[in-house]
């Protein structure tokens, strides 16, 4: 298997550190070989421990075992930590670029992102709401069938809205959204953590899930067909459940994966529960990406105080869905 590529992301964030970190925990932690794609200097902010540049993806192994080895991007500039500019926007993006295409060919088993400020990339004509979708876009995959679920070592939860006002969900969801949701979940479950026969709760949206149309009748109109619908197929499925019951222990070892109605839904169990261990995989693609599900904590950069747990998490997730694929 080859090594898997770690995108740095913005230098000024705690991305490098965290990399490094996960490096220096690399034998207590278990990780397969990785590298990373980026700003070698901006892994002198807030960790020293050693770098070897490498010219090509499979010179990563060889060097793995005495420094972390990095393939270099152009320089983000002069780096202030917790200070976020331009010249690091670019090299980011330029950064998030080269891994992309490295996984996409086969140079690496898999793709890991460190966070990136998207304030600072739309300054640099980055067009997209965030990384997934740009990813998806080079893999020549639609944005709307690539799933983003957050995975926890006791939860995995797919939110089937993102990014939108809480006033938009209602509006937003429909029947066919949570069936291509569902659908990607249950494969992506398959493929990459190598379940065999994934077991699907769906969440109602209002409280009660719904108390039978008394408060609200998407439950009955939107997400109960859906259900059906999953089911239909062959995906073993249920619900609507109300969300305020689905995420204590009892409930979590009923199923696989959850499918949430809107972002807070998914987001707030998870990281109550694993808030530095919570990874952010995309289902749907042809390669293998994973994110630590947390941002650049540009408060914190460059004082050798942040968290690689996450990191971590990211870079083992990745390196066992690899593995579950080439089984």
């Amino acid at each position: 298997m080859t090594a898997i590529a770690v995108a740095l992301g913005d230098p000024a964030g705690i991305g490098p550190e965290i990399v490094g970190k996960a490096w220096a925990q690399r034998s207590e932690a278990g990780l397969a070989p990785f590298f990373a794609v980026g700003d070698t200097g901006s892994l002198g902010h807030g960790w020293m421990g050693p770098v070897a540049r490498i010219s090509a993806p499979e010179d990563a192994e060889s060097v793995f075992r005495d420094a972390l080895p990095v393939l270099h991007v152009a320089d983000g500039g002069r780096i202030t930590s917790g200070q976020p500019d331009v010249e690091g926007a670019r090299c980011a993006l330029g950064s998030l670029e080269l891994a992309t295409g490295l996984t996409r060919s086969g140079a690496s088993c898999a793709l890991v992102t460190a966070p990136v400020s998207k304030a600072q990339l739309y300054g640099v004509g980055f067009t997209h709401p965030g990384q997934t979708e740009f990813i998806a876009e080079r893999c020549g995959v639609s944005p709307d069938n690539a799933v983003m679920m957050l995975a926890g070592p006791t939860l995995r939860v797919v939110p089937v809205t993102t990014h939108i006002p809480l006033a938009e969900v209602a509006g937003t969801l429909t029947t066919e959204l949570i069936v291509a949701k569902g659908r990607a979940t249950a494969r992506g479950l398959e493929r990459d953590f190598g379940i065999a026969a994934p077991r699907l709760a769906v969440a109602g949206l209002n409280p009660h899930s719904g108390e039978s149309g008394m408060i609200g009748r998407e439950e009955i109109e939107i997400i109960a067909p859906a259900v059906e619908l999953l089911r239909a197929e062959g995906i073993d499925a249920f619900g609507p459940v109300a969300a305020d019951g689905l995420f204590h222990p009892r409930a979590r070892a009923t199923y696989d994966a959850v499918i949430c109605m809107y972002h807070d839904q998914a987001l707030i169990p998870l990281k109550a529960l694993h808030f530095d261990e919570g990874v952010n995989v995309t289902l749907g693609l042809p390669i293998i990406r994973t994110s630590p599900d947390h941002g650049t904590a540009f408060g914190i950069a460059g004082r050798n105080i942040a968290n690689p747990g996450a990191m971590i998490a990211a870079i083992k997730l990745a390196a066992e869905a690899a593995a579950a694929r080439a089984a």
